[in-house]
């Protein structure tokens, strides 16, 4: 991305003689390449946006550019970026072509894009994008007044709900109002930490199945590449605990299919409409496979589960959101309800859950210390393997829990586009945002600001720790805040603890020492972007 993207309102900006000045400023850019200079133009000085200005506020002079561009990849900048009081206007970057180039750069570099806004912008910035007036909320003040105090002004963007809607159908995921409300209050009920810790034993023996064949009997160790083997894990936990331990699915399949809708619901979000899927353009011929694939397995998971081979009713969360009652009207969900809330399940619930686990393993490979210091909390509270750990004993893991909340902070497995659109005039920290403007919300931002965390990009569990300071809240959202707050937040806590202890019960691990840089890719979750391959060995 391009640092000369970004600028503050100000005196127009003229073009003499190979260098671009801004005159009445005595602010100037430094000589760049051609085509940094021919690309500069497709991005002009942002139009001031005017807002009410709050009683007894002076207006401060426009802040100056920031020196450089800050990537995901990269440390963060020494220092907070700037903490701008309201004043009369919002500043952000502005393009021509009706905001194209901007689209393009955060399609490109999304996290980097957004990042490089905090620095330039502070708090909140604006832009146009075609029709769009968009805003980025960029500190946990603003978050919460939008998302927690003023969410009744609020419905998700269309563009992203369009998207979710072909894979998962009217479910609580993409429905609104009435509708909405409805499902959230009946499904709540079977995501209680009393109702998700009776799921304890299931996610605790889909694993076992996985964990003992891992290193081969009679090995010192084994070369294990993570990415597909944590994907294959909490695809069978899922399995277990959504449709009972009768029932087996292709993993791998699902893994597949999943990996391919993400990529493409992701791709799908920078375009003003989907073309329709049966055109023989290219992509449509996997994402039309992919949707078969995810849909069939879950029909055939849920008929299953119907009717267990042993006679036993049926167990697992299905069977609760069958026999789940609207507490206002009595009523239970109905059949296509039900498919959607297993199709938002089986996805979203393994695809985010098997993603942090991967993030966690290599920071734990990166910081042995911190791995042996769980390692032996486990095997206090819980002991040695094949002991299972216990949902009563995973809340008696505070280190481990430190570890994976900090994984969590600064790669979460959804990241960024947490988008609203406002449905009445909001006034939020003094900024008046109009009926039918868009909000984003990146949580990536607010997890690396290094005025909310102290060193941002270092791994430092203690800051969760009992006796630590907490983060003001807003700041740490993986699961997002306010009435849309994720449904699964407990069930995934849950089994990330479960799992990693597990996993500490039985092997040490280590990266190659030849393994390259791994940045964080995103599609609709964060994933590295290279195998994650380790070395695995037993603990005696």
């Amino acid at each position: 991305m391009l640092s000369h993207s970004f600028k503050t309102p100000g005196p127009v900006l003229r073009k003499a003689g190979g260098r671009v000045r801004r005159t009445q400023a005595g602010f100037s850019l430094a000589r760049r390449p051609p085509s940094a200079r021919f690309l500069s133009i497709f991005v002009p000085i942002p139009e001031p946006i005017p807002v009410p200005i709050p009683e007894n506020m002076s207006v401060p002079p426009p802040p100056p550019a920031s020196a450089g561009h800050v990537s995901p990849l990269s440390p963060t900048p020494a220092g907070p970026p700037p903490k701008r009081p309201p004043h009369a206007v919002a500043t952000g970057p502005r393009a021509a072509w009706w905001g194209l180039p901007l689209l393009w750069a955060m399609r490109r570099d999304y996290l980097g894009f957004v990042t490089q806004l905090h620095r330039d912008h502070g708090d909140i910035a604006f832009m146009r994008l075609g029709p769009e007036r968009a805003w980025d909320l960029m500190s946990p003040e603003l978050v919460r007044e939008a998302l927690v105090a003023q969410a009744d002004g609020l419905i998700r963007w269309e563009r992203g709900i369009s998207v979710f809607e072909q894979v998962f159908g009217q479910s609580v995921l993409v429905t609104e109002g009435e509708t909405w409300q409805r499902q959230r209050r009946t499904l709540m009920a079977a995501f209680t930490p009393k109702r998700v810790a009776a799921s304890a034993a299931l996610m605790t023996d889909a694993a076992q199945r996985h964990l003992e064949p891992l290193v081969p009997a009679g090995q010192d160790g084994a070369w294990v590449t993570l990415d597909d083997w944590w994907g294959t894990v909490t695809m069978d936990v899922i399995v277990n605990t959504l449709f009972g331990p009768s029932v087996r699915t292709d993993a791998q399949a699902a893994l597949r299919a999943t990996q391919v809708l993400s990529a493409t619901a992701f791709e799908e979000m920078f375009m003003p409409f989907t073309w329709p899927d049966h055109w023989p353009l290219p992509g449509k011929a996997a994402k039309r496979h992919a949707m078969h694939t995810l849909r069939t397995l879950v029909q055939g998971a849920m008929d299953a589960a119907a009717s267990p081979p042993d006679g036993r009713p049926p167990q697992g969360l299905l069977a609760e959101l069958k026999a789940l009652r609207d507490e206002d009207t009595g009523l239970p969900l109905s059949d296509q309800e039900v498919f959607d809330q297993c199709m938002v399940s089986f996805q979203a619930g393994h695809e985010t859950t098997a993603t942090a686990l991967l993030w966690w393993s290599r920071l734990m490979a990166e910081h042995p210390v911190a791995a042996q210091r769980a390692r032996d909390e486990v095997l206090v509270v819980v002991g040695r393997a094949p002991q299972r750990p216990t949902a009563e004993q995973a809340a008696r893991l505070p280190w481990l829990n430190a570890t994976l909340k900090e994984t969590l902070r600064l790669y979460p497995p959804v990241a960024a586009l947490m988008s609203r659109r406002t449905t009445r005039d909001l006034h939020l920290g003094g900024w008046r945002i109009p009926k039918g403007a868009m909000l984003r919300i990146t949580p990536w931002v607010l997890h690396r600001d290094p005025a909310l965390f102290p060193e941002p990009d270092a791994f430092r569990p203690e800051r969760f720790m009992d006796g630590a300071p907490p983060p003001p809240k807003g700041a740490w959202m993986p699961y997002g805040t306010g009435p849309r707050v994720c449904l699964g937040q407990h069930f995934a806590q849950l089994e990330m603890t479960l799992l990693a202890a597990q996993w500490l019960q039985r092997f040490r691990w280590s990266l190659p020492p030849d393994r390259p840089a791994c940045p964080p890719v995103l599609t609709v979750t964060l994933r590295p972007r290279h195998p994650t391959r380790v070395w695995v060995e037993r603990v005696a």
